[in-house]
């Protein structure tokens, strides 16, 4: 079964996931859903997130941060090293997470932004426009359940 297909039959979004996470070779993620107040709500983190930072995460203003970024720009979001970073996009609740290479993308329901998914490693990391096609795959998938 390829990895689109098995995170079809995920039956939590925790699952889901873990099945993104280990798909892409990541180190942790999250998943925000964009909620009628507007605002981006946490609805999975792995276990790598810290407590202190899952509750600056726990809800994000659409435009700030990556995940609001995503959101706003309807495209995917990446930085090569969340520690350096100099481009605004990153704020200090992701850097708090000592993570470093990252990569959000807006989740579609057909051609509506409805939450955004994301990834991260320990070490610096790009990630290839294949690894990009297929999270914003898997927010797809994950946007239509």
């Amino acid at each position: 079964m390829d990895f689109i297909a098995a995170l079809k039959t995920t039956t939590s979004v925790d699952d889901a996931l873990a099945k993104v996470i280990q798909q892409l070779g990541a180190d942790s993620g999250t998943i925000h859903l964009l909620r009628d107040d507007g605002m981006l709500h946490l609805a999975a983190a792995s276990a790598g997130i810290p407590p202190q930072v899952r509750a600056v995460i726990g809800t994000i203003p659409v435009g700030k941060g990556m995940a609001g970024l995503a959101v706003e720009r309807r495209a995917p979001v990446d930085a090569c090293n969340l520690q350096t970073d100099t481009s605004g996009d990153v704020r200090p609740g992701a850097k708090a997470t000592g993570l470093q290479g990252a990569l959000v993308v807006p989740m579609f329901a057909g051609e509506k932004v409805v939450g955004a998914l994301g990834v991260a490693n320990r070490e610096a990391r790009v990630f290839t426009p294949d690894e990009t096609a297929l999270l914003l795959e898997a927010g797809r998938v994950l946007a239509g359940r």
